[in-house]
């Protein structure tokens, strides 16, 4: 059996992933998804949990009906020594033999590896579907939610994810008072 690696933040997980891994599962049997930058959350770039962007991707997957047994979620926090770091993913997941990426640095470490085959996944409307996009239209107050599945910003509603975003990036603004306050 055939088993592919997919890795993102998934902050949020939106209907371009969601295309991704459709098409990932015409080229394998099985896929693992990673959740990569686990650590980090409760920040612009960042706003989900590890579990938070784990319940969005199930739902999303459910939603789509993709079987549950033909791919894994697997949550990775990032290592910051990039010439440990494909040890690093190989030690948490399940063996697999292709990687699909389109993430250039990613893409460089696993074929600098050598034990995998790398590939490129074509892009869905990457314009529109954007996790960086989303974000900056639900800080805009913009429509945001026919990017994701509907599960999915059923999800970020019901976590307060929209009251995040725009508490985040309240705190994230400089304030000339708050230089020698802590957080």
């Amino acid at each position: 059996m055939k088993r592919g690696l997919y890795i993102g933040r998934f902050q949020p997980f939106h209907k371009g992933h969601l295309e991704a891994v459709r098409w990932i599962l015409t080229q394998v049997e099985e896929l693992i998804v990673v959740i990569g930058s686990a650590q980090y959350s409760h920040d612009l770039e960042n706003p989900f949990e590890a579990g938070e962007r784990f319940t969005m991707i199930r739902k999303a997957l459910d939603e789509a009906r993709i079987p549950r047994d033909r791919y894994e979620i697997i949550a990775i926090p990032d290592l910051h020594v990039h010439a440990l770091w494909v040890a690093h993913v190989v030690s948490y997941t399940p063996k697999f033999d292709v990687v699909f990426t389109n993430e250039p640095l990613t893409r460089r470490l696993f074929i600098e590896y050598g034990k995998f085959d790398v590939r490129q996944i074509p892009f869905f409307e990457r314009e529109r579907f954007s996790a960086t996009e989303i974000r900056r239209r639900i800080l805009q107050g913009e429509d945001w939610e026919d990017l994701v599945p509907a599960s999915v910003a059923e999800y970020i509603k019901e976590i307060d994810g929209v009251g995040r975003i725009r508490d985040l990036a309240k705190r994230d603004k400089p304030f000339p008072e708050a230089s020698s306050r802590s957080p």
